[in-house]
């Protein structure tokens, strides 16, 4: 079994970084490791940066996107058409799109996908308050950009029925051959998309 090399306080450092998405131990070391080499320059307003988004993150009470302030600056954007809503599964989702830069509606973020094997069920998400902003009157489209996953396509038609008795528009991402792709390395599932959702050229 290997020794520590450092001490409590750094192995902690480690052992914290680790839990992060994409970084293992290996990973969490090396990161560990260039932030105390730039302790100054990295560390020291990494702290500063977490410790003030530890106090001031809040979840948007009207999106459910996060940021500093509620409602969120997207929510609180006059700009954004409000006849328009983008219904993500995640935060992360609603960054993807806003780096994209492809749409400048509002969102709403679900809070994950129904999941009868893993317990999430319709109470889990924020599928009520979409109806309710929805049901308010204003938004004429309902984009669904949720994953082309069983639960995504699943808490899709789940959003499409719940939203049947309102006078408004859902649609959904279109699923297919991506930008730049070669036919040759899709999968049969992607192929059989474009297919079936094929359009005049």
């Amino acid at each position: 079994m290997a020794e520590t090399v450092a001490g409590p306080e750094i192995e902690r450092l480690i052992q914290l970084l680790a839990r992060l998405p994409g970084l293992g131990p290996r990973s969490a070391r090396r990161a560990a490791l260039h932030l105390i080499r730039k302790k100054e320059a990295l560390l020291a307003p990494l702290a500063e940066a977490m410790s003030v988004a530890h106090e001031r993150v809040t979840t948007c009470g009207v999106c459910g996107n996060v940021d500093t302030r509620d409602p969120c600056t997207i929510c609180a954007d006059p700009r954004r058409d409000p006849s328009t809503l983008v219904v993500v599964e995640t935060v992360a989702d609603l960054w993807a799109l806003e780096r994209a830069g492809v749409v400048r509606a509002k969102y709403h973020v679900l809070g994950g996908v129904l999941s009868p094997l893993d317990g999430v069920g319709p109470e889990d998400l924020n599928l009520s308050s979409l109806a309710a902003r929805v049901g308010e009157g204003g938004v004429k489209e309902v984009i669904l950009a949720v994953n082309a996953t069983v639960d995504g396509q699943t808490t899709a038609h789940y959003v499409i029925d719940l939203l049947a008795a309102q006078n408004v528009k859902v649609t959904r991402l279109a699923h297919g051959v991506p930008v730049g792709g070669e036919l040759d390395y899709l999968d049969e599932g992607t192929l059989a998309a474009a297919i079936n959702q094929r359009t005049a050229f």
